[in-house]
């Protein structure tokens, strides 16, 4: 599949000239784990100049073309990747992150995921946090009152999975089970995210460590199939009313062992792989449902996603909402570049900023595509998961999935690469687009590698393997990788060197 031209360039400068009027002349900040977030924006075909922060602040730096201004990552100051580094980023660079926003010429604009009191402390006095309100989102996404907000928004039944809400104590197993009629049971509680808050239970001890999360608790059958991401974005009207726009459904694989990622987390996605119509047609309604209702009665607009679980008879049921960007956000965009939209990323912000996104088609005319591009272009009305042909991108998470630090050596830092005949990683050459990489020649963007000198804890985030695709994804089966997915994992591990850990500040010119 070619790389995505589809962008109207027209359209995108339309973006970019309305993002600048709505950040008036402030700087741009990008406050996110990865420096190089919103890249989907300002690289790639038709680049949205008014989206390159001009400081990035996080954990991991930019590389090349999606270098900000000035990065601040604290990577750069531990020269350590691993789980807790990437929990603490935020703390680790506090202070000077402070004041780097506090020397810009004028008050910030930062971009971020929700807000948070850290963040409003860095924006200082006169700026702003453009993200979804960290209150509501917590209130929106509790797991426990899911189902409830489901029927809120008038989601039919067939949609919803059977579940009951536990307010104190969780009762005993056998009792669960009676309750939701399934054997294994999905217990959620909270707000988290990356699969955090949630608990697969089939055995007393299993409901045991469910019990230590805070409650109050959801209680659902566990449903197997495939489980899926959707974007959604609410624009309001002058009128009062809202336009809701909703992207394709992926396919998401979670609790992949071989790829070192734990149950319940998720170990990418892939919007290449067709979905059925039916079930495509289903959810976008659904979606449209849940957008307007939140608009009505919580003013949600903006970007916010939909899992749903995709059951092997062709049915969706809706699992979790997350109310705010997403670790989906970046490589989705490309499902908008390919319908020659600008990102949905740039609408959510001019939102957030109190500008209007002109630049966006009719909401029902976006939705029926969605529609057509989901199911591969099928008209039919029924069938299974296969059916039909589609493309879209994908992204692969990469983790180091050995027992002892290393360094990652021997490459040529983030680009396009190939697995070789030698199993080994072979530079193609730069890249910086999820789109600049098609895999079905055997290619895939490695973003955000790590430096040679950067040691690299057992469960470290390596980065992601992202391309475009109509047959060649990561994924073979709902927890299972692909021979390609495999390929890709194996070739980038050969490239991992044994190292001493290490704490030293880590200084770049």
């Amino acid at each position: 599949m070619s790389a995505p031209t589809m962008l109207d360039a027209a359209l995108a400068e339309e973006a970019s000239r309305a993002l600048e009027a709505a950040l008036a002349g402030r700087p741009l900040v990008s406050a996110e784990r990865f420096c190089a977030s919103m890249r989907t924006l300002y690289t790639g075909p038709a680049p949205l100049a008014a989206a390159r922060p001009a400081l990035a602040v996080g954990c991991y730096p930019g590389w090349g073309e999606t270098t900000a201004g000035t990065v601040l990552a604290a990577e750069d100051r531990t020269g350590v990747r691993g789980p807790a580094q990437r929990h603490a980023w935020a703390e680790t660079v506090d202070a000077d992150a402070a004041r780097a926003l506090a020397a810009l010429p004028g008050p910030p604009v930062i971009a971020a995921w929700y807000t948070t009191g850290r963040l409003r402390r860095w924006a200082g006095r006169g700026g702003t946090v453009a993200a979804i309100d960290g209150r509501l989102r917590a209130d929106i996404e509790d797991k426990a009152a899911f189902d409830a907000l489901l029927r809120a928004a008038g989601v039919p039944d067939r949609m919803r999975i059977p579940c009951i809400r536990v307010e104190g104590r969780l009762p005993g197993l056998a009792e669960l089970q009676r309750h939701v009629g399934a054997r294994r049971l999905v217990v959620q509680a909270g707000a988290d995210s990356g699969g955090r808050g949630t608990h697969f239970v089939d055995t007393p001890a299993d409901l045991e460590r469910a019990a230590a999360m805070k409650g109050p608790y959801k209680v659902s059958a566990f449903i197997p199939g495939w489980s899926s991401n959707c974007t959604v974005l609410s624009v309001p009207a002058e009128d009062g009313s809202v336009a809701v726009y909703v992207d394709r459904p992926s396919h998401k694989a979670v609790g992949v062992a071989e790829a070192g990622i734990g149950p319940g987390k998720s170990a990418g996605n892939d919007w290449s792989k067709p979905w059925p119509r039916r079930a495509a047609d289903e959810l976008v309604e659904a979606a449209v449902r849940i957008g307007v209702h939140l608009w009505r009665t919580r003013r949600l607009a903006g970007l916010f996603g939909l899992d749903a679980i995709l059951t092997p008879d062709g049915q969706a049921l809706f699992n979790e909402i997350n109310v705010r960007n997403q670790g989906t956000t970046e490589v989705s965009a490309v499902n908008q570049h390919l319908r020659g939209v600008p990102p949905f990323l740039a609408a959510h912000l001019t939102v957030l900023l109190g500008g209007e996104p002109r630049w966006l088609p009719d909401a029902d005319t976006f939705n029926h595509t969605t529609l057509q591009d989901a199911s591969g272009g099928s008209a039919r009305s029924g069938g299974g998961a296969g059916e039909g042909r589609a493309g879209g991108p994908f992204y692969l998470k990469l983790r180091h999935r050995g027992d002892g630090p290393v360094r990652l050596s021997g490459l040529r830092g983030p680009g396009v690469y190939r697995p070789d005949p030698a199993g080994r990683l072979a530079w193609v050459r730069p890249g910086s687009h999820p789109g600049d990489a098609d895999a079905d020649l055997g290619e895939v963007l490695l973003a955000s590698l790590p430096a040679e000198e950067v040691v690299c804890l057992p469960g470290a985030e390596l980065g992601t393997a992202e391309a475009v695709t109509t047959s060649s994804g990561p994924f073979a089966a709902p927890h299972r990788l692909s021979a390609f997915g495999t390929s890709v994992l194996d070739a980038l591990t050969t490239h991992l060197t044994p190292a001493t850990p290490t704490s030293r500040e880590v200084t770049r010119p």
